[in-house]
Protein backbone atom coordinates (compact mmCIF):
# COMPACT_ATOMS: atom_id res chain seq x y z
CA UNK A 1 0.00 0.00 0.00
CA UNK A 2 1.42 3.51 -0.88
CA UNK A 3 2.13 5.79 1.81
CA UNK A 4 0.07 9.18 1.31
CA UNK A 5 0.28 12.57 2.81
CA UNK A 6 -0.83 12.97 6.66
CA UNK A 7 -2.73 16.34 5.25
CA UNK A 8 -3.17 16.27 1.66
CA UNK A 9 -3.38 12.45 0.76
CA UNK A 10 -1.05 12.99 -2.30
CA UNK A 11 1.63 10.54 -2.57
CA UNK A 12 4.18 10.75 0.27
CA UNK A 13 8.01 11.38 -0.38
CA UNK A 14 9.44 12.42 3.36
CA UNK A 15 8.84 10.78 6.76
CA UNK A 16 9.35 13.67 9.73
CA UNK A 17 10.21 11.75 12.76
CA UNK A 18 9.55 14.47 15.08
CA UNK A 19 6.14 15.11 13.78
CA UNK A 20 5.37 11.28 13.65
CA UNK A 21 4.25 12.06 9.87
CA UNK A 22 4.72 11.21 6.16
CA UNK A 23 4.43 14.12 4.21
CA UNK A 24 4.32 15.24 0.07
CA UNK A 25 7.13 17.77 -1.26
CA UNK A 26 4.55 20.75 -0.71
CA UNK A 27 3.12 20.48 2.72
CA UNK A 28 6.80 19.71 3.93
CA UNK A 29 7.74 22.91 2.83
CA UNK A 30 4.37 24.17 4.03
CA UNK A 31 5.16 22.75 7.71
CA UNK A 32 8.71 23.10 8.14
CA UNK A 33 9.09 26.81 7.10
CA UNK A 34 6.64 27.51 10.14
CA UNK A 35 9.56 28.64 12.56
CA UNK A 36 13.11 27.79 12.85
CA UNK A 37 12.50 25.05 15.75
CA UNK A 38 10.50 22.99 13.40
CA UNK A 39 13.09 24.09 10.36
CA UNK A 40 15.87 21.54 12.01
CA UNK A 41 13.44 18.88 12.27
CA UNK A 42 15.27 15.70 10.26
CA UNK A 43 12.97 14.13 7.90
CA UNK A 44 13.89 10.76 5.74
CA UNK A 45 13.16 10.55 2.43
CA UNK A 46 10.88 8.09 0.79
CA UNK A 47 11.72 5.57 -1.71
CA UNK A 48 10.48 6.59 -5.07
CA UNK A 49 9.51 2.88 -5.83
CA UNK A 50 8.46 1.33 -2.58
CA UNK A 51 8.03 4.38 -0.15
CA UNK A 52 10.57 2.75 2.47
CA UNK A 53 13.01 4.85 4.15
CA UNK A 54 16.00 5.48 2.38
CA UNK A 55 19.42 6.28 4.12
CA UNK A 56 18.80 10.15 3.30
CA UNK A 57 18.07 12.57 5.39
CA UNK A 58 17.81 16.24 5.13
CA UNK A 59 16.64 19.35 7.51
CA UNK A 60 15.55 22.85 6.58
CA UNK A 61 12.53 24.79 5.49
CA UNK A 62 12.11 23.50 1.89
CA UNK A 63 14.02 20.41 0.65
CA UNK A 64 13.86 20.45 -3.25
CA UNK A 65 12.17 17.42 -4.87
CA UNK A 66 14.89 14.68 -4.87
CA UNK A 67 14.16 11.00 -6.10
CA UNK A 68 15.68 8.77 -3.91
CA UNK A 69 15.92 5.11 -3.80
CA UNK A 70 16.15 2.12 -1.00
CA UNK A 71 19.13 -0.31 -1.28
CA UNK A 72 16.48 -3.38 -1.97
CA UNK A 73 15.45 -1.54 -5.06
CA UNK A 74 18.69 -0.71 -6.00
CA UNK A 75 19.89 -4.22 -5.58
CA UNK A 76 16.38 -5.46 -7.32
CA UNK A 77 17.12 -3.03 -10.38
CA UNK A 78 20.60 -4.29 -11.00
CA UNK A 79 19.73 -8.19 -11.31
CA UNK A 80 16.81 -7.52 -13.31
CA UNK A 81 20.10 -5.18 -15.43
CA UNK A 82 22.17 -7.71 -15.42
CA UNK A 83 19.87 -10.61 -15.94
CA UNK A 84 18.63 -8.58 -18.71
CA UNK A 85 22.18 -8.66 -20.32
CA UNK A 86 22.70 -12.28 -19.85
CA UNK A 87 19.91 -13.27 -21.81
CA UNK A 88 19.37 -10.89 -24.42
CA UNK A 89 22.27 -11.67 -26.99
CA UNK A 90 22.29 -16.14 -25.67
CA UNK A 91 25.76 -15.62 -24.08
CA UNK A 92 27.13 -14.73 -20.82
CA UNK A 93 29.14 -11.47 -21.06
CA UNK A 94 31.64 -12.92 -18.46
CA UNK A 95 32.72 -15.19 -20.75
CA UNK A 96 34.09 -12.46 -22.94
CA UNK A 97 37.21 -12.25 -20.98
CA UNK A 98 38.78 -15.97 -22.22
CA UNK A 99 38.34 -14.42 -25.95
CA UNK A 100 40.88 -11.78 -26.10
CA UNK A 101 42.77 -13.27 -28.30
CA UNK A 102 40.38 -13.46 -31.50
CA UNK A 103 39.53 -9.70 -31.06
CA UNK A 104 41.76 -6.79 -33.33
CA UNK A 105 41.72 -3.65 -33.53
CA UNK A 106 41.22 -2.45 -36.87
CA UNK A 107 42.05 1.59 -38.20
CA UNK A 108 39.31 2.92 -39.88
CA UNK A 109 41.87 4.72 -42.31
CA UNK A 110 45.76 3.90 -43.32
CA UNK A 111 48.16 5.86 -41.16
CA UNK A 112 49.21 9.22 -42.27
CA UNK A 113 52.19 9.53 -45.10
CA UNK A 114 54.99 10.85 -43.56
CA UNK A 115 56.71 13.67 -45.47
CA UNK A 116 60.36 13.46 -46.00
CA UNK A 117 62.61 15.91 -47.18
CA UNK A 118 64.38 14.50 -50.21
Amino acid sequence: MKKKCELCASRANTYCESDQANLCWSCDANVHSANFIVEKHSRTLLCHICQSFTPWTATGRKLSPTISVCQSCLNAQNNVADNHQDSSDGYRRDDDDNNDDENQVVPLSPPPVSSSSK
